[in-house]
């Protein structure tokens, strides 16, 4: 990469950093002002502005480092090991001007660390899949293809690629196709299949795993996939005491009308041709404590929304790890199905 696509000026959004950060290789992000280095922005700084409720529509300058970490030039040959000592995922070499000539980035080892995600992942494909109808009639949603391979093996090779070997699949709709499929395959991890008789939700049916899980778990839809560090995510979970961290991507939505706002002489006050909003929305995957698992009520039909909402009411603490709009691929629906399948064959 360019040092360019690690530059990004002082102004600039806190959409637009999000989008940007998403290139960057390490997920920092060195702030310039007219030109030159002034602060630095790390992922971690964007998800603390989030979740200090801070403004979506903030500039840069509003939440960086203005006390960056860098490096002289003549002081090169010890950036590795300030990376390693400060815990940092990049540094800007500069000149006497304070003008970056070059960044050092951790290498690959780092990277390497990150696959010690050892814990069950439990992902809902019992659903009927009505959103992806007249696809859903003949196959399971689970079984998709996108590309070479049904999303649902997408969504585990993921999780494997991050330490994960135990998978639970609760299984409902045409769930023989789906057993018939994964036992044709030769697995490095292990599948476990939950047969649902009824359709309990995507609460619910968490109630067949009693026995089976006691421990913080991974629970994600079947129809969506995360570009995000998940060891990042489980330590977010543990570092904030949460009970249940629900995963949220942020989404831009355009209003295809022209919204007015009145006053309270009912006079128009602001008008806006087709704006557009920023909200979170929640991406279909969460950082589980154990407990739900052993607390639920059997065979009786909900929704994870309806545990989250309970447990919040009894105190517990519920959280959101916050991520951008590109690291968030659903495929709940047609339109949304034709995106998924062009990033993923562009990323490969």
């Amino acid at each position: 990469m360019k040092i360019e696509d690690f530059l990004i000026d002082e102004n600039k959004s806190l959409l637009e950093a999000m989008s940007q950060l998403e290139n960057a290789a390490r997920k920092v992000l060195f702030v310039t002002k007219k030109g030159q280095f002034v602060a630095a922005l790390t992922d971690g700084d964007v998800r603390r502005w989030i979740l200090k409720k801070g403004s979506l529509d903030a500039k840069v300058k509003e939440l960086a480092n203005y006390k960056p970490k860098y490096l002289n030039e003549s002081e090169k040959d010890k950036a590795k090991e300030y990376l390693k000592q400060n815990f940092i995922e990049g540094v800007p070499i500069v000149d006497e001007d304070h003008n970056i000539i070059s960044i050092i980035i951790w290498n690959d080892e780092k990277v390497e660390k990150k696959n010690i995600l050892n814990i069950p992942v439990v992902i809902m494909a019992g659903g009927l899949g009505t959103r992806l109808y007249p696809y859903t009639k003949i196959l399971p949603k689970p079984l998709i293809p996108v590309g070479e391979i049904p999303i649902v093996e997408h969504i585990i090779n993921r999780f494997v690629k991050n330490g994960c070997s135990e998978f639970y699949l609760i299984l409902n709709y045409k769930k023989n196709m789906i057993k018939a499929y994964f036992n044709d395959l030769d697995k490095v991890y292990q599948l476990n299949y939950i047969d649902e008789t009824k359709l309990l939700g995507t609460g619910g049916g968490l109630s067949l795993l009693k026995g089976k899980i006691t421990s913080t778990f991974i629970l994600s839809n079947c129809d969506i996939l995360i570009d995000e560090d998940y060891q990042k995510i489980l330590n977010f979970h543990k570092k904030q005491g949460n009970f249940i961290t629900m995963i949220c991507s942020m989404k831009r939505i355009r209003i295809p009308y022209g919204v007015v706002e009145i006053s309270e002489t009912g006079e128009i006050e602001v008008m806006k041709e087709k704006p557009e909003i920023s909200v979170f929305v929640n991406t279909g995957m969460y950082v589980v404590d154990g407990r739900v698992v052993v607390e639920i009520q059997e065979d009786r039909e909900m929704g994870f929304p309806d545990i989250i909402e309970k447990y919040r009411n009894q105190g517990e603490k519920i959280g959101i790890f916050p991520i951008s709009e590109n690291s968030w691929l659903d495929m709940g629906q047609l339109d949304e199905l034709e995106i998924m399948r062009k990033r993923l064959e562009k990323d490969e």
